[in-house]
């Protein structure tokens, strides 16, 4: 991030430490956060267990970390949109690390399967559920699925049309695979809706594609790389 950031849009080395303070605090926040809400009367009366515990959600770490650096770019004048090109890429490195991270915690397991990529968790203070017994090892589905975004990313990195274009193609991809890898989640705590349909991490994710569709339209017009003026 620095080394890009620095090339890119001029980011110090200092900002991008601080930047990087910055986004794993508010991620840190958003994701207990979202999971104090996935179990309220549990973690109201083992409030110990939600700080010092290793679960987190996502989509609470993304939807408080992106405001978070919307805010620290226009703090610190940087400009917004080449700035998100610059994270798309260490969003997903990052990202996909960290579900090669739940894999090893055991959390974010998958469903009970006979399939030949069956992973089985034995060791008790793992996260996973039921213990001994085959499961989709659906956090690394979600780390290739991830490392396969990242080539697109950067395969567009040279290529992009407009600023802002990249951070939005990993939304929107990442969007379209957490729906589908949603089917073979087992951690079903996290809650469903609509009578067991969707999760509510499919609802989040549909809703962040259609806001990201139509922001798509929007930027493509607007901050084009040939009439790009300077940082808005």
């Amino acid at each position: 991030m620095a080394i890009r950031g620095k090339k890119d849009v001029g980011l110090t080395f200092d900002q991008a430490n601080l930047l990087f303070l910055v986004i794993f605090f508010s991620a840190f926040v958003g994701g207990k956060v979202f999971l104090f809400f996935e179990d309220i009367s549990y973690y109201s009366n083992n409030p110990g267990r939600l700080i010092a515990g290793r679960g987190f959600v996502f989509y609470g770490s993304f939807l408080f970390a992106v405001p978070s650096m919307l805010i620290f770019f226009r703090k610190n004048k940087l400009p917004t949109y080449a700035m998100l090109d610059v994270m798309a890429v260490t969003t997903c490195i990052v990202h996909m690390f960290g579900r090669i991270g739940c894999f090893m915690a055991g959390c974010c397991y998958g469903k009970p399967t006979d399939s030949f990529t069956g992973v089985v968790f034995t060791d008790p203070a793992c996260q996973a559920d039921p213990l001994n017994t085959s499961l989709h090892p659906s956090q690394l589905y979600e780390a290739f699925y991830i490392l396969v975004v990242l080539l697109v990313v950067l395969y567009l990195r040279e290529r992009k049309r407009f600023y802002g274009q990249l951070f939005l193609v990993y939304l929107v991809l990442y969007a379209i695979g957490r729906f589908v890898l949603e089917y073979v989640r087992g951690d079903l705590a996290r809650g469903l809706l609509l009578d067991g349909l969707i999760s509510h991490s499919q609802l989040i994710a549909t809703a962040i594609f259609v806001v990201v569709i139509f922001t798509y339209v929007s930027w493509s017009s607007r901050n084009q790389v040939d009439n790009f003026k300077g940082p808005i």
